[in-house]
């Protein structure tokens, strides 16, 4: 079935062809899998991302170019560092690490689809980021496979510092998002608290006359602000891994609580 968009960017391309598949294969099981047209995913890579949501061990798999055998060394040098780069802030974002977040070769399994706020998806640069933030927003596991980095000689139009100031400014607010949303959670979790306030003591440390005396103590020895704040929001992403695990753990609970 081949659906035309006239236009409207790969983000709108992947989100049709997974409502198309919602809308035509209803409350039947299946997994969406993403794969571009542009001849950089190896085919013979799919079983590999089918495999962890089959065997119930993932409810989304990305593909990881660095995991493979074959390495990167085909990758642009540029590519290869705005990857690193976009997948660190990532890991940030999404409380989880991710090595290879702009890879979009994906496979999504049907109750992903089924949970996701389609009115507010995110459809711009960053998509790939958008989605993971997302997914752990939903309590939902992510897996990596390794897959092929395949690369040519084509040219990408984006303009790098519009990009990753637009990918930069929706993953700040995204994760303010997420980590609001599990505090004001019925559910929120002593992770999550304490991720808050380490947070908060970060954003602290920067205002001036905010600090509190064991800052100033700090100050006065001779500790830049900054290096508090980082201090700060390092714990603090300590403390939003485990409330993204413990997040699953309680969707797993919920899940197994319904099939008995």
């Amino acid at each position: 079935h081949v659906i035309e968009l006239d236009g409207k960017g790969v983000g709108a391309a992947i989100d049709t062809g997974h409502r198309f598949l919602l809308e035509h294969w209803g409350s039947q099981k299946f997994i969406s899998v993403v794969v571009a047209g542009d001849g950089q995913m190896n085919p013979e890579d799919m079983e590999g991302l089918l495999h962890p949501i089959l065997a119930r061990h993932a409810d989304y798999v990305k593909g990881d170019r660095f995991l493979h055998a074959k390495g990167v060394q085909n990758m642009p040098k540029h590519r290869r560092i705005a990857s690193r780069i976009l997948s660190f802030l990532t890991t940030l974002t999404a409380g989880q690490a991710i090595s290879d977040s702009q890879c979009g070769y994906t496979a999504t399994s049907c109750e992903v689809l089924r949970h996701w706020n389609w009115n507010r998806s995110w459809k711009g640069y960053g998509y790939p980021n958008y989605w993971l933030i997302q997914i752990s927003k939903l309590g939902f596991r992510i897996q990596h496979v390794p897959v092929e980095s395949i690369y040519g000689d084509e040219v990408s139009g984006i303009r790098r510092s519009r990009f990753f100031i637009h990918v930069g400014i929706m993953m700040v607010r995204e994760h303010h998002r997420r980590n609001f949303s599990w505090l004001l959670s019925r559910q929120i979790t002593p992770h999550t608290l304490f991720a808050s306030i380490a947070y908060l003591i970060g954003w602290i440390a920067l205002i001036p006359g905010m600090s509190t005396d064991f800052e100033r103590e700090l100050v006065d020895r001779g500790i830049a602000p900054i290096f508090i704040a980082i201090a700060a929001w390092a714990v603090a992403h300590v403390f939003d891994r485990g409330a993204t695990r413990t997040v699953q753990e309680l969707r797993l609970n919920a899940k197994a609580r319904q099939e008995t």
